[in-house]
């Protein structure tokens, strides 16, 4: 069995308390928690398990790493705290752990990575044997393997397009979805998440990926933004009221430019209700999927619907994304010690459940 930590226990941590604990070859050894309350808590109520896994939180990150653990799935937040991120990060690199995370962005496409962000990895890499593997929560896979595992389907390729289009109707994020994403904010808001070279700095490591896999060389990365208001006032049975007249939808794209054009584009459509921008692309069923799209000979669509057990299809995007991080673990644990991206690490088959009485 391999110790594993799960460092956070937000969206993503639940998620990976949950993977970690159904993995036949991992073992959850201990729970890192930034929150005083949550600390000496169980793991499974943390994760909603309804049941106990006898693994009490810790608010101690250096007395968890002094454990030794073989893993760590890091899913504390790097949005707004990228510096601190790296550093834990790089500690539990240098403890000799294999760390999978999506938390540091620029590390996607960890061979074009900044140095200020590759060095600090390859030095605890070099220190104390770790690994470090990071894909996006997006997901990731539908980023990257997903669009080139399609690409090898066809004669040739033209345009690669990565969707993720989602309805936020249904959604419990208030703070995201009214202040990074804009929701109900008045058209002159400017949300964060697509400032001026945001949407680069997220996702351009993904496109640089793609652009390394299909052998060609990108010209530039460009972005471009859409936004729709609403036209009537609508209610959210979570989040409560947006008002007429402010965000109601908004369109992204981050383009990777060859030859003039732009050839490998990852695109965000996503709206506060469905009646917003009812011309731009929406998911077949439900609140949200996500979908490539292969322009070439022959044409190929596929539309992927993750929904977790409540029938939340945010949280199964999650959930699939951290599948894709949890189930890596092993395969790291017996490659080198290095810093990897996701055309290193296979994508590894899941297993079958373990039957319950």
């Amino acid at each position: 069995m391999i110790p594993t930590i799960v460092w956070g226990t937000g969206n993503i941590g639940r998620a990976a308390i949950r993977a970690v604990e159904a993995h036949p070859a991992l073992e959850l050894t201990a729970v890192i928690v930034h929150d005083p309350a949550k600390a000496g808590r169980d793991a499974g109520e943390l994760a909603g398990l309804g049941r106990d896994l006898g693994v009490a939180a810790t608010g101690d990150a250096g007395e968890a790493l002094a454990t030794g653990p073989r893993a760590v799935v890091y899913a504390a937040s790097g949005d707004i705290r990228p510096d601190e991120a790296l550093a834990d990060v790089v500690k539990a690199v240098r403890a000799g752990a294999v760390v999978v995370t999506p938390s540091l962005y620029a590390l996607y496409d960890q061979r074009n990575a900044p140095p200020e962000m590759r060095e600090p990895v390859l030095a605890a890499v070099a220190e104390g044997g770790g690994s470090l593997f990071v894909s996006g929560v997006d997901p990731g896979w539908g980023n990257d393997v997903l669009p080139l595992l399609i690409s090898g389907l066809t004669a040739d390729v033209d345009v690669i397009r990565c969707q993720e289009i989602f309805d936020y109707t249904t959604y419990d994020q208030p703070d995201a979805v009214r202040y990074l994403v804009g929701m109900g904010q008045p058209m002159d808001y400017e949300p964060p998440m697509i400032a001026p070279t945001v949407p680069t700095m997220v996702w351009g490591g993904q496109v640089r990926l793609m652009a390394r896999a299909l052998d060609v060389e990108l010209d530039e990365i460009r972005e471009t933004v859409e936004r729709r208001p609403l036209e009537s006032t609508v209610g959210t049975a979570t989040m409560g009221e947006f008002e007429a007249g402010t965000q109601g939808a908004i369109r992204f794209e981050v383009q990777g430019i060859v030859g003039g054009e732009p050839r490998i584009v990852i695109e965000h459509v996503t709206r506060i209700h469905p009646s917003c921008a009812p011309d731009w692309p929406t998911p077949p069923d439900g609140d949200g999927a996500h979908r490539v799209i292969v322009e070439g000979r022959p044409h190929i669509e596929v539309t992927v619907e993750a929904v977790d057990e409540s029938g939340n299809r945010s949280a199964g995007g999650n959930a699939t994304a951290v599948g894709r991080l949890v189930n890596a673990v092993d395969w790291l644990v017996e490659a080198k010690p290095g810093l990897y991206d996701a055309l290193d690490v296979p994508l590894r088959p899941g297993r079958l459940a373990r039957r319950r009485p």
